[in-house]
């Protein structure tokens, strides 16, 4: 509990579908400053990859509630290692300390070898990163990406 808020990871159903694609389009729009998509012919800007994660057993969907709200999500792939492939939290609950209670509780879920990735063009999720990973990690950078690779495993 942070704040008197209370903080649930839930996995996502394929019930929960649409309240996973409506909070992708949010961060797709804040991610545009960094990548600099626009939405399409039909006002989205989608994501390919979404329905994937109901279907490919390798991949898992996971939603953030705060005080029973909606509060962001997170798509873990296992390539191996473990990756994560795409996590929001929405601004109203940012800086709050949600976003690392969110990232510790999917580390934890899936014990072993992790990545996690983020653009050059996006410090912040750089910063955040490094405040957010509980565990030793070893980072790389490539021509358009800082990756941190670590295990999941608490002492």
């Amino acid at each position: 509990m942070i704040w008197g808020m209370t903080f649930a990871l839930v996995e996502a159903k394929s019930t929960d579908r649409a309240v996973l694609r409506r909070l992708v389009e949010l961060y797709r729009y804040d991610f545009s400053q960094f990548d600099h998509a626009d939405v399409g012919p039909h006002g989205d800007y989608g994501y390919p990859y979404l329905d994937h994660y109901w279907t490919d057993p390798g991949r898992h969907p996971f939603l953030f509630q705060v005080d029973d709200n909606w509060a962001g999500f997170a798509l873990v792939r296992e390539i191996p290692p473990y990756d994560m492939a795409e996590f929001f939290v929405m601004r109203k609950y940012r800086r709050l300390g949600f976003g690392r209670q969110a990232a510790l509780a999917v580390f934890t879920k899936f014990p072993g070898r992790w990545q996690v990735r983020q653009q050059l063009t996006n410090p912040e999720a750089t910063a955040f990163w490094h405040a957010a990973i509980p565990f030793a990690y070893t980072e790389q950078e490539t021509p358009d990406e800082i990756i941190q690779e670590f295990t999941s495993q608490l002492e």
